[in-house]
């Protein structure tokens, strides 16, 4: 693999790995894995934006890094909304329904693929304006992120060994509330790629 023009592939697969070992310390139960678990849940996040500045910036954009990136934001999504399941701190339908979420936009997606249109950029497949807003727009894809990094990383802070209990309640009702948030954008943003398939199945 040619490293300086796949920088940001390599940044892309490499947080994968990051988020893993963040959430592989939540099950080390002392104040000091919590904390690296947190700066390593926000680097992760961080990366997830670096990967496409580098893209865009050195021109390393292609249908593999478009693929690679939105394989990794499932991977990462999808484990910490597990974990938190398994760890009692959210209901289990957070994980259901990013679970059942991702699956059906990235088949229809993957469709989408092989004629030659990609989730965003140039050749999105969302052809309408408002489908373009809610699934590819600068407002929409940040608010969604800073909504699930703010919930992902206060439902760690807030379990915390050791925390303080009223610091603890207050937190973590804040980090349920933006938990929904996030997961409500997260079934808004597929619903245009749901609603504008059908031109994909036409013959």
């Amino acid at each position: 693999m040619d490293i300086k023009n796949n920088t940001a592939n390599i940044v892309s697969i490499s947080r994968v790995f990051v988020a893993f070992a963040a959430i592989g310390l939540l099950f080390v139960h002392t104040t000091e894995a919590y904390i690296w678990a947190l700066v390593l849940t926000i680097i992760a996040f961080i990366m997830d934006g670096v990967d496409g500045y580098i893209a865009r910036k050195y021109n390393q954009s292609s249908e593999l890094g478009s693929v690679l990136d939105i394989m990794g934001d499932r991977i990462v999504e999808a484990s910490y909304w597990i974990v938190f399941a398994v760890l009692g701190w959210l209901n289990i339908i957070f994980p259901l329904i990013c679970v059942a979420r991702a699956f059906t936009t990235d088949s229809i997606r993957s469709v989408a693929l092989s004629k030659g249109m990609t989730a965003f950029g140039d050749k999105s497949m969302q052809s309408t304006s408002w489908g373009k807003f809610i699934c590819a727009s600068k407002f929409m894809r940040i608010s969604y992120a800073v909504a699930k990094v703010a919930a992902f990383v206060l439902l760690i802070f807030a379990n915390i060994p050791h925390l303080s209990v009223g610091l603890q309640y207050h937190v973590m009702n804040v980090a349920v509330v933006l938990a929904w948030i996030a997961i409500i954008f997260c079934v808004v943003r597929a619903v245009p790629v749901v609603l504008e398939s059908g031109k994909l199945f036409e013959k």
